[in-house]
């Protein structure tokens, strides 16, 4: 969950504006056009605000990701939505 957002990209990008080349400023320029876009504000009670932002810090993730995070889990866990199988060949990070 980690991926750079959108808006994370075109600060990377205006900070070394004079390296870009222009189709590279043309793509992140467009992307950013369409999640403005398709941009759906979820408003939420403020203590559950509070707790999104708390968690989004804690996880170094956006506060949309952190909500389609919870969705997704809350999802697979009450069976609404198939869990990821993992694949066996994957490397993963840790001990067991």
């Amino acid at each position: 969950m980690t991926s750079p957002d959108t808006a994370t990209l075109l600060e990377e990008a205006a900070d070394r504006i004079a390296d870009m080349s222009r189709a590279d400023l043309q793509i992140m320029l467009r992307r950013a056009a369409l999640r403005l876009r398709n941009a759906a504000a979820v408003s939420m009670d403020e203590d559950v605000e509070e707790v999104l932002r708390d968690l989004a810090g804690e996880f170094e993730v956006t506060r949309n990701d952190m909500i389609r995070y919870i969705v997704r889990e809350w999802l697979e866990t009450n069976t609404y939505l198939r869990v990821h199988e993992l694949d066996e060949d994957w490397d993963v990070d840790g001990n067991a």
